[in-house]
């Protein structure tokens, strides 16, 4: 159905307009080369490792995303991991949602060991270091009045 109303035309029982109000999103950091190192990905791994932190800056979470195993330290810690299989090599993106504000990219990797699934010791170590380097990028910036997040810790 459609009428006139000074000079603008109302559709009525055609489509439901919502608003939604603009989200906030969280910004992202990226710590150590996980960046350079994503930026080496193939484009579509590249695009489905940017829509689960898309999610992520939204405060959701991307159905790919699982909670990455590996050490008692990731337990509780907001700690996930998006897995993808292309041209039988395996990309991961590990990053931390435990902040409020922020989504901090650990690690970037493509995934070499020929042993099973399991993440190799020194990726998992790497994503330790870098956990404790956001920790401790998070509590400066909370010190800083208004401080913003830039692209790199």
């Amino acid at each position: 159905m459609c009428r006139m109303r000074a000079g603008v035309q109302l559709l009525t029982n055609y489509a439901k307009i919502s608003i939604v109000p603009e989200q906030q999103l969280k910004d992202i950091v990226w710590i150590g080369s996980s960046l350079d190192d994503l930026r080496d990905f193939p484009d579509e791994v590249k695009r489905l490792v940017g829509y689960a932190l898309h999610f992520a800056q939204l405060g959701g979470k991307h159905p790919d995303a699982k909670p990455l195993g590996g050490d008692p330290a990731f337990r509780g810690a907001g700690v996930l991991e998006v897995v993808e299989d292309y041209a039988s090599d395996t990309y991961r993106a590990v990053y931390t949602v435990r902040y409020r504000d922020v989504v901090y990219v650990l690690h970037c990797f493509q995934k070499k060991s020929t042993r099973g699934i399991a993440t190799a010791k020194r990726d998992i170590d790497l994503v330790k270091r870098r956990l404790n380097t956001a920790e401790a990028d998070y509590k400066a910036r909370l010190g800083r009045p208004g401080g913003r997040y830039g692209e790199r810790a």
